[in-house]
């Protein structure tokens, strides 16, 4: 495993903070803007980048996508912290009596919930992993710990191409490719773009669940065979807690915030609006991040079962945002730049140049892919990179829901590469990155492969 341990050291001399690169990045944007810009023999062109880097960092519909991003991730995490979910985690690990079969334990429901929100898949991956070795440890069974932790990561692999990915759900929304468009397509372009793409043409269209159950199918496999032919290893853990809360000494108004009956209504009130509101998106299978946190946030409220409940579980998952809140507004500066100077027409046009309707999809892939390693997050990737994508699939005549899935699938693969969003999981299972690297990497290559193939023959 010489090589994941080479990988680990790379990733820790050569790559900053991602907050770190996104400053690079902005610094490099300008830079090019100010070469190649279409108004670069001006003057004032400086002031007028800066112009553009600015509307870009303030643009309110991309700061209401940054917020919508954020409430994805906290109720997701929240709702892994409620007690049914807690009773659910820790009934699974009963059945982990080896590496093959806690392997796949592990892997299969975590891949299935991070489907349906990739901030609940990544929380309940890693609890689900540490309790499966505690449990092995208890009992006295064998175990590949580190193998169990990667399994407990391998939702991050699956989560664009599912219910809370970036892209898809973003593009269901009425307006937003206009939105994302304006400043950089012409009129003709424009007049060309759907008013929203409906997720049952990405997320739940044919081609991509089963792309889907194929993965989930092929990395389950890959787990068993792993957990079989790897030796065990030795770790020392200690009895990971739930967030619990004190019932005693609770006096006056204190007792509304544990009140179980308020709560409960509260919730219903938000899940009876949730149908009344969404039911027909619902029936069309057009999911936005508007339903999805209305739905999430009814339900989480749902299973705490109390106020303070919920807010525990709420500042326990903030700090999981940080990233989000503060590097969003940088890569919406950088796409401001790119845009208003007309950089995404010139990059577009070399897409074109270069590809045709069967490869740039395949292209898409690989540049995405790459894209996620500096800057690793898919909502700041969509709005970087997918202007780039939607105009050269427009020129070339390359389905829309078809390009915008292949930078979903090149995003979400080499997470199973970068650690950054594995620091969560790390810090649950005491797992080094190094640990995990050797057997995610594993599962990277046969994903990506399934994608590669599916976006050949789609």
């Amino acid at each position: 495993m010489g090589a994941t341990g080479l990988i680990e050291k790379l990733f820790r001399r050569f790559l900053p903070s991602p907050f770190t690169i996104a400053v690079l990045l902005t610094f490099l944007t300008i830079l090019l803007a100010l070469l190649l810009g279409r108004e670069q023999n001006g003057t004032n062109h400086l002031f007028k980048i800066f112009s553009y880097w600015e509307s870009g960092i303030w643009n309110s519909g991309l700061l209401v996508f940054a917020y919508q991003m954020m409430l994805i991730l906290v109720l997701g995490h929240v709702l892994v912290l409620s007690r049914p979910m807690e009773r659910l985690i820790l009934r699974l690990t009963r059945y982990a009596k080896n590496t093959q079969t806690a392997a796949v334990l592990v892997l299969v429901p975590t891949m299935v919930v991070a489907f349906f929100n990739w901030g609940l898949g990544l929380i309940f991956g890693a609890i689900l992993a540490r309790k499966v070795g505690e449990y092995a440890q208890q009992n006295n069974i064998k175990l590949n710990y580190p193998l169990i932790g990667a399994c407990g990561y391998s939702g991050l692999m699956v989560w664009h191409g599912g219910i809370s990915g970036s892209a898809p759900i973003k593009v269901s929304e009425a307006g937003h490719l206009r939105s994302l468009m304006q400043l950089s397509a012409e009129n003709q372009t424009l007049s060309n773009l759907p008013d929203l793409i409906s997720t049952s043409l990405t997320v739940f269209s044919s081609w991509n669940l089963a792309l889907f159950v194929i993965v989930l199918l092929s990395s389950a496999i890959l787990a068993y065979w792993l957990g079989k032919s790897t030796s065990f290893t030795k770790y020392s853990l200690k009895q990971y807690q739930f967030i619990s809360v004190d019932k005693n000494k609770v006096l006056g108004a204190e007792k509304l915030d544990h009140s179980k009956i308020l709560s409960y209504l509260f919730a219903g009130i938000v899940l009876l609006v949730f149908l009344v509101q969404y039911l027909p998106a619902l029936k069309r299978l057009n999911l936005t991040p508007n339903l999805l946190n209305f739905f999430m946030l009814g339900i989480a409220l749902l299973l705490h079962g109390s106020f303070k409940s919920f807010l525990n579980a709420v500042e326990e998952a903030i700090g999981d945002v940080s990233g989000i809140l503060i590097q969003f507004p940088l890569y919406f500066g950088i796409m401001g730049i790119m845009s208003g100077s007309g950089m995404i027409a010139q990059i577009s046009d070399f897409f074109v140049s270069i590809s045709n309707e069967v490869t740039l999809p395949i292209l898409t892939f690989f540049s995405a892919a790459l894209v996620n390693i500096f800057v690793p997050s898919g909502g700041g990737q969509w709005a970087v990179q997918g202007p780039l994508v939607i105009e050269s699939a427009l020129k070339l005549g390359v389905p829309l829901p078809k390009a915008i899935m292949a930078l979903a699938y090149g995003d979400q693969i080499t997470n199973m590469l970068q650690p950054f969003w594995a620091l969560p999981l790390l810090g649950i299972t005491k797992l080094k990155a190094n640990e995990i690297l050797p057997y995610t990497i594993l599962f990277m290559v046969v994903g990506g492969l399934i994608f590669l193939l599916g976006l050949l023959f789609i």
